[in-house]
């Protein structure tokens, strides 16, 4: 048994103070996502002085809002992109190795309605198994009706041949974002969230830091670094632009957003722990049915979008296709009045210079690490899954572009995330598929369960102790930190996220002494509760 060592305080002056410290960082990071994440832990196991600044909170964005899944991409495999698979199946192992608590693995099955249909897409499957070789979860089969009902016991009866059942991952994105933000803390790293970049300082045409603000408290300050990453996601041109403004070179803008909506019903829906694929809907797209945290999540989209909202809203279209695609595969289609929640996400892909943006079918999936002719290191696309590889590659960015000379070499290949010891004796043991609890926790289920309010239930899987936990040891400062992304409430059920509003925020003033924004949360929670008419 692995004991969890006492956690790092995330006390936002002290946090602040270590900002302001050093007189340059060998590595400063703009943007508080996956790749952000991931960058700053890779760079900091390997001895870089690291800052990382996200101008929200970790994981707000594209981050907390994926499919919940761990995959090489079986869509990938169907363009042709063997490489880009390889590489997903490769770090999907990686992932479900260092944080066992918030990623493990996952049984689909596709069901069949034409005959050729099961041999067709199982022939598939079984080249995206030999692709992951010796990191394969499990060995794709062939299944008959009554097995294909077995597993997906609400699925469509009527025309059903058969099925193909195959093995992913799924995973919980946002906590898997806090435990990077606090390993890489523990790596060394300086970790802040709420402090947004406002600007570059360029010294002789060359990139020499971020000048940055204290959204709490309105403080300027100016973060000097040999190496500048900017991280931001779908957010990547807006640096691009100021970079280029400043030494005379225009960017030339290179992500094309596409938009991803995810809706989330009750599991008698889906009852049983495998997710449902259906590879072809009628107009050609892909549909998932997952089982999470106690709920199914139906999506996704895949719509062109011009704006880059931070809270973006479904087009009705989007929600119509999901539910009525669902009703053509599940016995009980879902309707407007079961949706608990619904949700929107930005996907940074990354467009050819001669793309304008229309359709993002085609868009590469791939990550992309550039190097402006002033040094600023951009990184963008790719996906959850591969959060580690963009990471060591934009390290090898900088090496390559002698902003940085190698110290050590990568370690997050086999670097466990915290929380990932064994769980206590009497800790608890956890499927993805079930209601969320201490499980997410890992080894830490103790740590939590010592503090004030262990035994104080407030509802949907949350106690009084974690959101102290939050406060103190997650960085959270608002209540849509804790319902949102320490506990995943307002993506389960938003409704029931803002009854617990007023409760969190209490917990929290007493915490941190500052202003928990409740009439903030309670408006987002009615947001992602309301369906477009």
């Amino acid at each position: 048994m692995t004991l969890a060592p006492s956690p790092r305080s995330t006390l936002r002056s002290a946090l602040m103070a270590q900002l302001a410290g050093p007189a340059e960082f060998d590595v400063v990071v703009i943007g508080g996502g996956a790749t952000g994440l991931g960058v700053a832990l890779d760079a900091a196991s390997r001895g870089f002085s690291v800052a990382l600044i996200e101008s929200h909170d970790f994981a707000k964005g594209t981050s907390s809002r994926a499919t919940k899944l761990v995959h090489g991409g079986v869509r990938y495999l169907a363009q042709g992109n063997i490489a880009l698979v390889r590489e997903a199946l490769h770090e999907r192992t990686t992932l479900l190795h260092n944080a066992p608590h918030l990623a493990q693995p996952l049984a689909f099955v596709m069901p069949s309605y034409k005959l050729l249909d099961t041999p067709f897409y199982g022939i598939g499957l079984k080249i995206y198994d030999a692709l992951a070789g010796k990191a394969g979860l499990g060995s794709t089969e062939f299944l008959g009706k009554e097995k294909t009902l077995h597993y997906l016991p609400t699925v469509r009866a009527q025309g059903l041949k058969g099925g193909v059942k195959y093995w992913d991952g799924q995973f919980d994105d946002a906590r898997l974002a806090l435990v990077l933000a606090r390993t890489a803390a523990d790596q060394g790293a300086v970790v802040v969230n709420y402090c947004a970049a406002t600007g570059l300082l360029h010294e002789d045409g060359k990139v020499a830091g971020v000048h940055c603000q204290d959204r709490e408290t309105g403080t300027h300050m100016t973060l000097r670094a040999r190496c500048v990453v900017n991280a931001t996601g779908v957010w990547v041109d807006e640096f691009r632009q100021k970079d280029g403004d400043a030494t005379g070179r225009a960017a030339k803008p290179m992500v094309a957003p596409s938009q991803g909506v995810h809706i989330v019903v009750d599991r008698e829906f889906l009852p049983g722990d495998h997710a449902m694929l259906v590879p072809k809907t009628a107009d050609g797209r892909v549909l998932f049915a997952v089982p999470w945290l106690g709920k199914t999540i139906l999506g996704t989209t895949d719509t062109p979008r011009h704006d880059l909202d931070r809270e973006p809203l479904p087009f009705k279209e989007e929600v119509e296709f999901i539910l009525g695609e669902s009703g053509r595969y599940l016995s009980r289609a879902p309707t407007r009045a079961d949706v608990k929640s619904v949700w929107v996400g930005l996907r940074p892909l990354v467009k050819p210079q001669d793309e304008d943006g229309g359709n993002t079918k085609g868009i590469s999936r791939e990550h992309t690490v550039l190097v402006s002719r002033s040094g600023m290191v951009t990184v963008t696309g790719g996906k959850w899954t591969t959060y580690r590889a963009m990471a060591e590659d934009v390290l090898d960015k900088c090496f390559g572009a002698d902003l940085l000379q190698p110290r050590k070499p990568v370690c997050t290949a086999t670097l466990r995330l915290i929380g990932a010891g064994a769980v206590p004796t009497g800790g608890l043991q956890h499927k993805m598929s079930d209601a969320p609890g201490l499980q997410a926790y890992g080894n830490e289920q103790d740590l939590v369960r010592s503090l004030p309010g262990g035994g104080r239930a407030l509802g949907g899987g949350l106690s009084e102790a974690m959101v102290r936990f939050a406060a103190r040891f997650e960085y959270a400062r608002t209540v849509e930190d804790v319902l949102a992304r320490r506990s995943r409430l307002l993506f389960l059920d938003a409704r029931q996220a803002a009854s617990l509003a007023p409760a969190v925020a209490d917990i929290l003033l007493q915490e941190t002494g500052v202003d928990p924004q409740t009439e903030a949360f309670l408006t987002l929670a009615e947001q992602y509760a309301t369906l477009p008419a």
